[in-house]
């Protein structure tokens, strides 16, 4: 047992009995005592100074010395080193702050002054993170406080801010009141339907003072949709509808404006995955025939496609048939409804082996169909051997829309579709499985065909071929539709597995995918994507480069610089990689073909509001005891104060005294020794009997 009479000494006792013992004797000496002195007997004073000597006996007390060593506390002065304090004027304002307050801790010998960084943080600025990551290294009994070196923007301040041991001072860098027009996007969808609109809501924050409305304008995978004047520091819902599925880049902006510290927080670029509803497919089969129930199969066989179909099974050049009345149809043909009334609510139209009829479908409403391509629909043909006559859609107002024009022949023999040199570099034909591969000269494993229509194809891309070499696939693009035939009406043989069969299911889903606009199937494309920190890039044409040249696209930074990036070609795609710069939206240019990508945190919320402010950290510096000063109103003094007092005050800040040591010795002397206690408790009690005696 110890009691401290001052830094470095103390009384301790060993007791020779325990402390119960020894306790149980002071009460019943003292009852004695107390007793004696009630009754006015003689010589109980000296019995009272008899049973002390003897307790201080029993308990042996000594004088003990320790040698301390003394640790430095250990302050942290944490340095905001995130984009926003980058900006104009602040990185000075930090680093002769630094050098200052490193050097005023160098003054105090007992002081451990650590420089901590935040780095950048992917979710804001980690100021009160990293602090507390440095705690954890540090002693509570050592900490001295913290000093922050920051423009007070800090995006991980808790809900408890009275855990910390010590103060927090936040010295900051640029001024109060500072002004910066900011775009704010308060909510954006993840997903939208294609061609459906989406609500994407956002506020252009402006200083007091400044415009009452400001200009916006919106891009839409980097082309120019509309331009808005908005009003100032209110929400603003606008619609946008991606044009294709896959993911698209929305880009806002708006000027600078009369106040601006930075404008990286003028734009904004979300990124919306353009999804399709249900695909609604009009199948349209001329007659009942083998094939038929293959397009049935496979186009009920995919959950995204909601199929209408209908089979004209006894036309009206045909009403003494042999067909049995429970196979017909109990209701007429809906021409009216499916060609005028809910034409434009389908996606596709396909003609199966379809026989020009015009008591059937009227040419007004063959006319509607060729003006909802020139519109943006898509129809696909497979001909029947009825094409090669004038009963054929071809000698219809469609054949107006129609890449191959017959030559009047039917072509009959076995044959294998073979894949054109251009189908080759053609996304709905490349690398169909059983192709073949032309440069090596292997043909197709796939299974043979029997008819095809002879066309001449005047426009057109032809991908795959058939007797003679003549055109079998045909894709065109009209006005801002899409086309597409195959002639001949035997695809159906490779699904029935006949000579081994064929890729038709992968073919008739690259050719729906093709005329519904797909991006992954567009033949003229540049595609970007991230692995890493390399941006990789895809150069898809039909057409190769020069020879001897090799392609160039323009890539554009985010901070606006650009260059010039060489690809590589390799069967009809050219690919190559460029080093990003940083997180945002980069543009991708050859000609007039231009694409965006957004990479990372295009919207990072440590450039949201970069407004230097001194409301974010004070909650938690007048929980611990600190203060909050203004870099440019002067350094305040680095001081060492005594625990319990302010650790500010007008021009100072500091830092408390710890005074946490280390006991490395100790020196014991005791006080007198147990045999000399014992000869003097003797002598008092000789006095006490002497005393009583008289």
């Amino acid at each position: 047992m110890t009691g401290l009479l001052g830094d470095g000494l103390q009384i301790a006792t060993d007791p020779l009995l325990p402390y119960w013992a020894i306790a149980l004797l002071a009460a019943v000496g003292l009852a004695l005592v107390g007793f004696g002195l009630w009754q006015r007997a003689r010589g109980s004073a000296w019995r009272g100074v008899a049973l002390i000597l003897g307790l201080l006996a029993l308990l042996d007390p000594a004088l003990v010395s320790e040698t301390r060593r003394y640790a430095k506390d250990i302050a942290l002065l944490v340095v905001d080193d995130s984009a926003s304090q980058g900006l104009a004027g602040r990185p000075r304002q930090s680093e002769d702050a630094q050098a200052a307050l490193r050097a005023a801790g160098e003054k105090f010998p007992d002081l451990d002054l650590r420089l901590i960084r935040t780095g950048r943080g992917t979710d804001g600025t980690p100021l009160i993170g990293t602090l507390e990551k440095a705690l954890e290294d540090v002693p509570r009994q050592r900490f001295a406080g913290a000093l922050l070196l920051t423009d007070g923007q800090a995006h991980d301040v808790p809900p408890d801010v009275s855990a910390l041991p010590g103060p927090l001072h936040v010295l900051l860098t640029g001024a109060p009141g500072e002004g910066d027009r900011r775009l704010v996007i308060l909510s954006s969808p993840s997903f939208a339907l294609v061609d459906k609109p989406a609500l994407f809501s956002f506020r252009v924050e402006e200083p007091a003072g400044g415009a009452a409305t400001v200009p916006v304008t919106i891009r839409l995978d980097g082309a120019e949709t509309r331009a808005l004047n908005v009003p100032a520091n209110q929400d603003v819902a606008v619609e946008i509808a991606p044009r294709h599925g896959g993911a698209s880049v929305v880009e806002i902006a708006t000027p600078p404006g009369p106040q601006e510290l930075t404008l990286q927080n003028n734009r904004a670029a979300l990124t919306v995955n353009g999804i399709r509803d249900r695909l609604r497919v009009l199948l349209i089969s001329g007659e009942p025939h083998p094939g038929e129930r293959t397009w049935r199969n496979l186009l009920k066989a995919d959950p995204s496609v909601d199929l209408v179909h209908f089979t004209i099974l006894r036309p009206a050049d045909r009403v003494m048939d042999l067909t049995p009345v429970n196979e017909l149809s109990l209701i007429a043909f809906p021409i009216r409804e499916l060609f005028e009334v809910k034409l434009n609510e389908f996606d596709l139209i396909i003609f199966d082996r379809y026989r020009r009829r015009n008591s059937l479908i009227p040419a007004t409403y063959l006319q509607a169909v060729a003006n909802y391509v020139e519109r943006g629909g898509a129809v696909l043909e497979v001909a029947a051997p009825a094409f090669a006559t004038n009963q054929g859609l071809f000698a219809s107002p469609i054949g107006a829309i129609l890449p191959g024009q017959p030559t009047g022949k039917l072509l009959e023999g076995p044959f294998r579709p073979q894949v054109t040199s251009l189908g080759w570099r053609h996304p709905v034909t490349k690398g169909l499985d059983g192709a073949g591969y032309p440069q090596t000269g292997a043909p197709p494993s796939w299974g043979r065909w029997f008819r095809a229509v002879d066309v001449t194809a005047d426009r057109g891309q032809v991908v795959m071929t058939g007797p003679d070499n003549g055109p079998l696939v045909i894709l065109d693009r009209v006005g801002e539709g899409r086309v597409a035939q195959i002639l001949s009406d035997q695809l159906w043989l490779w699904s029935r597995g006949y000579d081994g069969g064929g890729p038709q299911a992968e073919l008739l889903r690259r050719l729906a995918h093709w005329l519904m606009k797909e991006p992954t199937l567009e033949e003229e494309d540049l595609v970007a994507s991230v692995r890493g920190e390399q941006l990789l890039i895809t150069r898809r044409s039909l057409t190769p480069a020069p020879i001897g040249e090799r392609r160039t696209i323009t890539l554009t930074d985010p901070d606006g610089s650009t260059r010039n990036i060489t690809l590589t070609e390799r069967d009809g795609i050219a690919t190559g990689s460029a080093p990003l710069n940083g997180p945002g939206v980069y543009r991708l240019a050859e000609g007039s073909l231009q694409r965006v990508i957004a990479v990372g945190d295009v919207n990072p919320k440590e450039m949201s509001d970069v407004r230097a402010t001194d409301t974010v950290l004070r909650p938690i510096t007048d929980a611990t005891g600190g203060s909050i000063t203004w870099l440019r109103d002067g350094l305040p003094d680095l001081r060492r104060t005594e625990p319990g007092r302010s650790a500010s005050g007008r021009g100072w800040i500091g830092l408390p005294e710890r005074r946490d040591y280390d006991v490395t010795g100790l020196t014991r002397v005791a006080l007198l020794p147990a045999w000399l206690m014992l000869l003097l408790a003797g002598g008092a009690l000789g006095m006490a009997w002497w005393r009583e005696g008289r």
